[in-house]
């Protein structure tokens, strides 16, 4: 099996498993969080909208609310499942749903007013193919929105924050840095960028909790994670709280405006 067929393999396992869980959390589909995409695609009522690795479909039933339509393609059947589930819930028609991956989406160029991407690209293998595909399906002047969690530009920390995940969740390919995030828009000619950071905070013993790490050791992982509240070697601002170490995961929000 190839590197990349066990990659995919280790996703689908991975969120397969935590499909309903993820769904559930407000960490990453609260109506916090999921307004700050929907800002930032600024959708309007002719707009055809799609996200890619869309997941549960939080993001696609809230583009929904104002856009003509909205796609959400995702390459694990459990999350689409979650994600239909969460449609009929909410009243969404205005939907597809769609298995694929995020290389190969199987629409024309140009297709989509809004196009994308949240919490995802740390899974990619090949980032930049990605990226490539997402501004091929952008129309012209279409918005494209990329967020993701972001790894300090402390390369030591970086690398420790980086082990943990892989540990937490084996399939984290790698958390990039902010300045790799907004070298992808540069490279493609997406010059004129607007940049919202913020944290996704969890106590360590919830994120734990909901994590499938690799061994199964969640007292190991509890562990580290509570004890880098000393010098934060992991870049995620841990600290002491009444209800236990919080830590928070460093993200932001990129959105351009494809050439016309």
């Amino acid at each position: 099996m190839s590197d990349t067929n066990a990659h995919d393999r280790a996703i689908l396992d991975y969120f397969t498993q935590q499909a309903r869980g993820f769904a559930a959390g407000p960490e990453l589909h609260g109506p916090d969080v999921v307004r700050l995409i929907v800002d930032a695609a600024a959708p309007k009522s002719d707009d055809h909208a799609i996200d890619l690795a869309c997941g549960p479909g939080s993001i696609v039933c809230a583009l929904a609310e104002t856009a003509a339509h909205a796609t959400g393609l995702d390459a694990t059947p459990a999350m689409l499942d979650e994600a239909r589930a969460l449609a009929a819930r909410a009243g969404r028609t205005n939907v597809t749903w769609l298995e694929g991956d995020v290389y190969r989406v199987p629409y024309p160029d140009g297709a989509f007013e809004i196009v994308t991407c949240r919490f995802a690209f740390h899974h990619l293998i090949d980032p930049v193919a990605a990226f490539a595909e997402m501004v091929r399906l952008a129309a012209p002047g279409g918005r494209i929105v990329l967020c993701d969690g972001i790894a300090s530009s402390d390369p030591f920390k970086a690398d420790a924050f980086n082990a943990m995940e892989r540990w937490r969740d084996p399939s984290t390919v790698e958390f990039r840095t902010e300045a790799y995030l907004h070298r992808l828009f540069l490279n493609a000619g997406l010059g004129e960028l607007e940049r919202r950071t913020f944290q996704v905070p969890y106590l360590a013993k919830d994120l734990v909790a909901g994590s499938f790490p690799k061994g199964g050791d969640r007292e190991g992982l509890t562990a580290l994670l509570e004890g880098s509240v000393e010098g934060d070697p992991l870049g995620m601002s841990a600290q002491r709280t009444p209800d236990g170490v919080k830590v928070a995961f460093p993200s932001v929000v990129f959105r351009a405006a494809k050439p016309g």
